[in-house]
């Protein structure tokens, strides 16, 4: 089992930046692949950013050159660096972990609202 606590939400004006934090515990050994995910009102949960132990690194094609996501596995966490956010951007963050079997955690989500 792995536990997942996401922080670092909040409000913020176009244009402006946040980091958001997630701190894995527990079977963090078994994880292979973190990242985040986000959900706005009326829409489905989409990916925003992930990496691998291995070191590559995905974006969605709309964050892609905005937002950084790095991580730290000694400490077992990772980040989620957000610059020039847009209220697009506005919507529940998720903190997400895979494992090597394919086992699938999700943290609490974190808001995060962008105005204009």
């Amino acid at each position: 089992q792995v536990q997942l606590v996401e922080s670092g939400g909040g409000l913020v004006q176009a244009g402006g930046s946040l980091r958001l934090f997630c701190a894995a515990s527990g079977s963090t050994a078994s994880l292979n692949i973190m990242g985040w995910y986000r959900q706005a009102p009326g829409n489905q949960r989409e990916f925003v950013a992930s990496f691998t132990r291995g070191g590559s690194s995905m974006y969605a094609r709309s964050v892609k050159g905005r937002f950084t996501i790095s991580g730290d596995n000694a400490k077992n966490t990772w980040s989620l660096q957000m610059d020039s956010l847009k209220p697009e951007d506005t919507a529940v963050y998720y903190c997400h972990g895979r494992t090597w079997r394919a086992d699938d955690y999700w943290g609490q989500g974190t808001q995060v609202t962008v105005s204009s």
